[in-house]
């Protein structure tokens, strides 16, 4: 039978969906308020580095974004939205911004540091997870997105390497590059080859419902050890994802089929959480049959995979990445205008 949710389990759910901020903010600073240490991740601007913050003795990861490449990308509004978004984000399973500051040549976004590196890497070394685990992981982002999308905000870019993991094994998702307030529709065509929706490929026009297909794609993943459109051409890729022929291996529990075929539909009057109930038809799915989203929001749950993690300081689930030796040319902006002024 359906799980059917009282008046009083929402009210709890939205109680716990709330959290404070307060005491997270760390005010105007500097790169030399900071001691730095190893790399984190590297990307196309720049890199994340470990970071203490002197004065307090807080653990960071200040994300390091080269001004010259932001703006030869021409990706300096999608910079801008990822620091307005972050800011304001309250949610357990978000990380938490602390501060932006620049210099001549970087960006900086002191962000919470979460020790027990990606989640990417520890699903690669389980191979796949069972029914059970990925309901585990997959209500995580159900919360995400709910929160999100009842802010018009829409991620974009779900996909299991912007997923970490605490020291207790709960998810806190991760750049909001790509992350917009959108109040009905928007055009760019982003995400990841294995994760964009087909909307977005087919230049319709997408909204909140891009982040419910990515849901899908991430489920599937998660229980099978790799997405359901793959190939070596991203071409071939999208070629499967406008078929849209989802292949299911004989060990896929027939719940977990089921919300997987409502998530990835083409057709977004039938897609799971684009309908007049939102994310409810999602955690009243069969395939959370008695899971408690309260509990999962307390942080009462056992999480299937628990990082070893020796100390607040452990960066050892992170891949060692080389220090970048060059130095960074200065920015060159269109007209003279700084479009940074006031990060």
């Amino acid at each position: 039978m359906r799980r059917q949710y009282a008046r009083s389990d929402k009210a709890s759910f939205a109680l716990r969906a709330s959290f404070h901020l307060a005491g997270w903010k760390i005010g105007k600073c500097t790169l030399e308020d900071f001691k730095l240490g190893v790399t984190l991740g590297t990307g196309s601007f720049g890199r994340v580095r470990f970071a203490t913050h002197k004065a307090t003795g807080g653990i960071w990861a200040i994300k390091m974004l080269k001004k010259c490449e932001v703006v030869r990308l021409q990706q300096v509004d999608h910079i801008l939205s990822e620091k307005e978004i972050l800011d304001v984000l309250d949610h357990p399973f978000i990380v938490r911004l602390g501060g932006t500051f620049q210099d001549d040549r970087y960006l900086y976004l002191a962000i919470e540091y979460i020790c027990g590196g990606e989640f990417f890497t520890h699903l690669r070394k389980a191979t796949r997870l069972r029914h059970e685990d990925g309901m585990f992981y997959a209500a995580q982002i159900v919360t995400i997105f709910d929160y999100l999308h009842k802010q018009s905000i829409i991620y974009r870019d779900l996909k299991p390497e912007n997923l970490l993991l605490d020291e207790r094994g709960y998810f806190k998702i991760t750049d909001f590059g790509f992350a917009k307030r959108v109040a009905f529709k928007t055009w760019t065509l982003c995400g990841t080859p294995e994760y964009i929706a087909p909307e977005v490929l087919l230049n319709k026009g997408h909204g909140k419902g891009v982040d419910w297909w990515t849901l899908g794609i991430l489920l599937f993943e998660m229980l099978a050890g790799q997405p359901p459109f793959v190939d070596d051409d991203p071409m071939g890729i999208y070629n499967q994802i406008i078929e849209g022929k989802v292949r299911f291996p004989k060990y896929f529990e027939r719940g977990s089929k089921s919300l997987i075929k409502r998530l990835l539909t083409a057709d977004l009057t039938r897609r799971y959480g684009c309908l007049r109930r939102g994310a409810e038809d999602i955690m009243e799915h069969k395939f959370f049959l008695g899971f408690d989203f309260g509990k999962l929001l307390g942080g009462e749950l056992p999480a299937p995979i628990v990082p070893t993690v020796k100390d607040k300081n452990d960066t050892s689930n992170f891949d060692p990445y080389p220090e970048e030796e060059d130095e960074v040319p200065l920015p060159e902006f269109e007209g003279g205008k700084d479009p940074f002024i006031g990060f």
